[in-house]
């Protein structure tokens, strides 16, 4: 009975500790959560907007939409609010960049806050887990290069936030960061999109 009532415990335990949000990080909505945006050296990361299903094809290829899982209405519906949002907030965005996936590139431009340049560090590894660290450390060295002053926003996949922020996001959601003199974030906020 002990072992069944301190295996109860521990399992609530866990639980509890899971669900806990971390102290670094605050939870907004999409309504309020841009303002952070505009302090200096914040960054935005987004997941992009819903595309059912998980991965790609195995004909993939980038830059042929076809080959690659899409976004859907409900995606582009939710990438259309997030825009809206943010034009809303008075954030500018000086820059967005997007990994050259459809889904990326689809998000980004729906977002209508910028023109869109696509960034291969950005570029999801969830099928090729062995380009993580590359592609993680090639992401950290141009957060490294921005100017304190400029408002980037990035648009990748869950594996890259993960990778970069530790927090892994929902679709269509974002995570404001700072990026420190070692190319470690610092996670500041999560704005939750929903779907």
């Amino acid at each position: 009975m002990c072992v069944v009532l301190r295996i109860v415990f521990t399992s609530l335990a866990i639980l509890v500790l899971c669900a806990a949000p971390t102290q670094s990080t605050e939870a907004s909505t999409l309504e309020t959560g841009w303002a952070r945006l505009k302090e200096p050296g914040t960054v935005a990361i987004m997941r992009h907007a819903i595309a059912p299903g998980t991965g790609d094809p195995g004909n993939f290829r980038i830059g042929d939409c076809s080959t690659q899982r899409s976004l859907d209405e409900r995606g582009r519906e939710q990438a259309r609010r997030i825009g809206a949002a943010v034009r809303a907030s008075g954030v500018k965005i000086d820059r967005i960049l997007s990994s050259q996936w459809c889904r990326c590139v689809e998000t980004a431009k729906l977002l209508e806050v910028g023109t869109v340049e696509q960034l291969a560090s950005l570029n999801s590894f969830f099928e090729e887990r062995s380009t993580e660290s590359a592609q993680t450390e090639a992401l950290r060295a141009f957060l490294n290069r921005l100017s304190d002053d400029e408002t980037v926003l990035l648009v990748t996949h869950q594996v890259n936030i993960t990778a970069l922020t530790g927090v892994f996001p929902a679709s269509g959601e974002v995570v404001l960061f700072r990026i420190g003199a070692d190319g470690t974030p610092t996670v500041l906020e999560r704005i939750r999109t929903g779907s």
